[in-house]
Parts: structure tokens; C-alpha cells; sequence
């Protein structure tokens, strides 16, 4: 059975109200949570890229991506759980696992179950929530993986328009 039904949900999936690229995010996370992160994305077999700045390269370990120098270019990696959704993960921060994810490509049942699947499989690797906000709208969470019930939930009030 779905977390989530697109027809309960659609309106948080609308780039208009949401903005295209709304943040999801791990809160109270540390370097091994980045580390089992780029181990889960490895055994999965999700395709992914490790960039910094133009340059690919392979993916380091998370001690290595987090410490370096503060003037450094930010450092992303690319995820793709299936062909057609990307996410990219940001490297802002040791103690909050940041990614966006856009909109356009998360529209109907079937593209939502993949979503909710991915942030399923985070947030049982981690034991952690793993919380969507709407883009610029920082900790207001509209919907995520919620550890007690093993789900993802929605965690707003719908909204009518």
C-alpha cells in the first residue's frame, strides 16, 4: 500500500506553491549518517555522480567531502532511484543531510511512490526523520518519513485552492 495518495498530496507536489526544488532534509545528523548515505546509495545500485564544481569524480568518504577547506566549492552528488527522479545531495553541513529534488519530476501515483520509497529507505538506514520543507520555507515540513510509523506521512494541513 502507498504512504501517500497523489490525490491527497498533489497540491504539495505543485512547483507554483511549493517551488520547483523544495529542500528535504535529515535534521541532527552527523558525519556517519553522510557515510551510511553514500554506503546506502552504493548498495542499492543507484546510478549516481560525485561532482565538485565541473570535475566528476569518484565519491570520497564523507570525513574526507566534510572537512575541507572553507572557501572550497560546495560538492554535490547526483542520485538517481529510478531513471526518471534525481535527487542531489549538498554537502553544506555535517549535521544536516540537505537535498533537493524537483518537482516536475515527481508528478502522479507512481513517481510519488518512488519518492516515498527513497526517503523510506533514508530514513530506515539513519533512524531518522527525513523532513520536506517547500523551497525557501525552511523548517515547515509538509510531509515526511516518520520513524515511529515507518511511513512517510504528511505532517501539513492540506492546502485548498
Amino acid at each position: 500500500m502507498a504512504d501517500l495518495l497523489w490525490d491527497d498530496v498533489s497540491c504539495f507536489f505543485d512547483p507554483d506553491l511549493m517551488g520547483s526544488l523544495p529542500d528535504v532534509r535529515v535534521p541532527n545528523a552527523s558525519v556517519e549518517d553522510w557515510q551510511a548515505i553514500l554506503d546506502l546509495v552504493s548498495e542499492r545500485g543507484w546510478k549516481f555522480q560525485y561532482s565538485e564544481g565541473e570535475t566528476v569524480l569518484p565519491v570520497p568518504r564523507a570525513e574526507t567531502v566534510l572537512s575541507r577547506p572553507a572557501d572550497a566549492e560546495c560538492p554535490d552528488l547526483r542520485v538517481w532511484p529510478t531513471a526518471d527522479v534525481l535527487a542531489i545531495f549538498r554537502f553544506h553541513a555535517d549535521d544536516e543531510i540537505d537535498f533537493d529534488v524537483g518537482l516536475r519530476e515527481l508528478q502522479g501515483q507512481e513517481r510519488l511512490d518512488v519518492f516515498c520509497g527513497f526517503l523510506r529507505e533514508i530514513g530506515r538506514r539513519l533512524g531518522k526523520p527525513v523532513l520536506m520543507d517547500p523551497e525557501s520555507d525552511y523548517g515547515h515540513p509538509v510531509l515526511g518519513f516518520d520513524v515511529e510509523a515507518d511511513r512517510v506521512v504528511l505532517l501539513a494541513d492540506r492546502q485548498v485552492r
